[in-house]
């Protein structure tokens, strides 16, 4: 039985970078959603490439993964896991979230 996909709020995300923590955040967005704003910090590798630029991801024991709504990086998440990733969380909500916070 494989690791639970874990989920973060915006809400957790955007206090523990306010904090001064450095988070391993992925924005599986298209570069035109990006342009639009993203995570301070967040490494972009649109979900379509992810099979190719994985290795781009630093293990850091926790990743968050981030699109527009929260259902392309729990995609994300899942492949991530399938290939032994560990330590994914999913934000939940997505970039519609952390927009309003």
């Amino acid at each position: 039985m494989s690791e639970q996909i874990g989920t973060i709020t915006p809400e957790e995300v955007k206090r523990r970078i306010e904090q001064g923590e450095r988070l391993n955040v992925i924005d599986v967005r298209e570069d035109e959603e990006v342009a639009a704003g993203t995570i301070p910090g967040a490494i972009h590798i649109p979900l379509g490439q992810l099979p190719e630029r994985y290795g781009e991801i630093p293990r850091t024991g926790e990743i968050i993964v981030i699109c527009r709504s929260g259902n392309r990086s729990g995609r994300a998440c899942e492949y991530l896991q399938a290939i032994g990733l560990t330590g994914l969380k999913n934000m939940v909500g997505g970039m519609l979230a952390w927009e309003k916070l």
